[in-house]
């Protein structure tokens, strides 16, 4: 199979990931491709980079690893916040600049959801007041420019303490998206929509 051209079947796909939320977004990621990738279904794995995806030469290091190791992905995508609790980034499209300078390989591709992957789950907005029993209005705003001062995953913990319930990230990601479809995050969020339509173009697939 030839390396870094898009349309190419079955590929091998790496994404890094930072933590237990992202990876209980995986199966419903995947459930988003089987649908509109018959017969082309890529191979997902996902890396966890133990709470942050690395930078510099540790995140070249990293990439050059699994593109090039005993058992190679066609691609690597890395999904990373921006809101880490660190000023590394300015803003997602700052951090995608930078990986991209650090890595410098036609076959990685970042995304960064700004502020922290939690905006991707605001568009489901009723659904997360009926889990958590509150009836708080949604935060203001583009859900992935909901700011610094209270990320989305602040505005979601606040709506289950409201709702006199403990907000659990990785599990409560799983109940919010269950039975879902991403289109609806997708169609507010608009790099969302960059990293699905990523995902089908390596895959051989039709945009969103």
């Amino acid at each position: 199979m030839a390396h870094g051209s898009y349309g190419s079947t079955l590929v091998k796909i790496t994404i890094l990931i930072e933590g237990k939320t992202e990876r209980a977004f995986l199966p419903f990621l995947r459930a988003f491709l089987q649908n509109r990738l018959e017969g082309r279904m890529p191979r997902l794995d996902p890396f966890p980079c133990d709470g942050r995806i690395p930078t510099g030469e540790k995140l070249r290091r990293t990439v050059a690893r699994l593109l090039n190791g005993g058992t190679p992905s066609d691609y690597v995508i890395a999904l990373t916040d921006v809101y880490t609790g660190t000023n590394e980034f300015a803003d997602a499209a700052e951090a995608k600049r930078k990986m991209l300078e650090w890595v410098k390989d036609d076959r990685f591709f970042p995304h960064a959801a700004q502020y922290d992957f939690e905006a991707w789950l605001l568009p489901y907005w009723d659904d997360i007041k009926r889990l958590a029993g509150s009836n708080r209005t949604p935060p203001a705003g583009s859900p992935e420019n909901v700011n610094h001062n209270k990320p989305p995953s602040y505005h979601i913990k606040e709506l289950f303490e409201s709702g006199r319930a403990a907000y659990v990230k990785a599990r409560d990601a799983s109940r919010i998206l269950k039975g879902k479809d991403l289109l609806v995050s997708a169609r507010q969020c608009p790099e969302l929509r960059a990293f699905l339509n990523r995902l089908l173009a390596l895959s051989g697939g039709e945009p969103i």
